[in-house]
């Protein structure tokens, strides 16, 4: 199947040749995975990393805009039903909002981040 002239990577921008569900190019999707894999994720809980990932891989983290100083994501809540804006340091979910943890959403933007 190839895919529409106006389906773009969601983490580059560039258009994709051929249908992704998780809308990365291949390029993209080779760096998202090291990433997750990499040391500085080990910090987090399994679980939350697991459940980012998971995010990641069914297309539900696209890049909203970039700056110089960070990026901030649009991330898809667990119901599938939310949005929330989320960077590597804040997310506009409740948990985010009371920041007493972090949530798995800035673990998934942290991820994004990390495969630049």
């Amino acid at each position: 199947m190839t895919a529409t002239p106006d389906t773009t990577c969601t983490k580059c921008g560039r258009r994709l040749r051929n249908y992704s569900p998780d809308g990365l190019g291949p390029k993209c999707r080779r760096k998202v995975r090291r990433a997750g894999k990499a040391p500085q994720i080990a910090a987090y809980k399994p679980a939350q990393v697991e459940k980012a990932v998971e995010n990641i891989r069914q297309g539900g983290i696209a890049l909203l805009r970039k700056s110089s100083k960070n990026r901030v994501y649009m991330v898809v809540g667990s119901d599938g039903t939310a949005t929330y804006r989320t960077a590597q340091a804040a997310c506009t979910c409740p948990a985010g909002l009371r920041a007493r943890h972090v949530c798995w959403h800035r673990v998934a933007a942290h991820i994004f981040d990390l495969a630049s």
